[in-house]
């Protein structure tokens, strides 16, 4: 095992406050494209299309025909390593936060708990017309149920259609999920970055946060960040990083 991966083992299990800030590049190994990677959703779609919430208002029966493939299959995926890692590394008390860009709600399925969603999550999908908080709410699985029958989630009482919990091109951050990450970061004496290219704010200022309380980062993602050179580790490969952390948790 690399030594490096050992270093990191140390300075997670020795961390008064540590917590994790993670991208979408920790779900791959689940099966699930990034958006900005080597073989990235931009690629050959346009997300920035799908995820834009003037052109959700103008026809949000694209966004679920568009999402339906990665979005609402989301049940037939399994956690990797990585999200089982990090699940076990909180259930131990060695991680105090999970901060998340994601919207796959795979750490949650890993076993993570105190999981901070700041660009929202696909759980609930909500009406935002009438007004009406008892009807206007529907779970990811009855969702996930009709977007694969081909149909559309609709409000109960004033059959508008119903937006999903995630925060499109156009919206603010959830301002609840935006403090605690802010917080968390400021709190941390050591903050893993997985798998993000750290290039969309403000996700992206939050480890600066953590740096400037005097607190260290280590970055795993297979492409360079803005903050490579202020990293005290620097990883490419997760599915390395996270098996042989998992190794050492069961020996230790």
């Amino acid at each position: 095992m690399k030594n490096e991966i050992v270093e990191l083992f140390n300075k997670i299990v020795s961390a008064r406050h540590g917590i994790a800030l993670t991208g979408a590049g920790v779900s791959t190994l689940s099966g699930i494209r990034d958006f900005r990677g080597k073989n990235g959703l931009y690629k050959d779609m346009d997300a920035e299309k799908i995820f834009d919430i003037d052109y959700f208002d103008q026809d949000p029966s694209f966004y679920y025909k568009a999402a339906g493939s990665f979005i609402y299959n989301l049940h037939e995926k399994q956690a990797s390593v990585v999200h089982t890692t990090l699940g076990i590394l909180e259930n131990k008390g060695f991680l105090k936060a999970l901060i998340t860009q994601n919207i796959d709600l795979l750490h949650q399925k890993g076993g993570s708990r105190r999981v901070i969603e700041i660009h929202g999550s696909p759980a609930i999908h909500y009406c935002r017309y009438c007004g009406r908080p008892s009807e206007k709410v529907m779970d990811f699985d009855a969702v996930a149920a009709l977007v694969n029958a081909g149909e559309v989630p609709r409000c109960a009482h004033c059959n508008r259609v119903l937006k999903p919990g995630i925060t499109f091109f156009g919206e603010s951050l959830p301002a609840k999920a935006l403090a605690d990450a802010e917080s968390e970061a400021r709190r941390a004496d050591l903050m893993l970055v997985l798998g993000t290219s750290l290039t969309v704010y403000p996700a992206a200022s939050i480890p600066q946060l953590t740096l400037r309380s005097g607190g260290e980062i280590v970055i795993v993602n297979d492409m360079e960040t803005p903050l490579d050179r202020y990293a005290s580790l620097r990883f490419t490969d997760l599915g390395e990083v996270f098996e042989g952390l998992a190794e050492l948790l069961r020996a230790s």
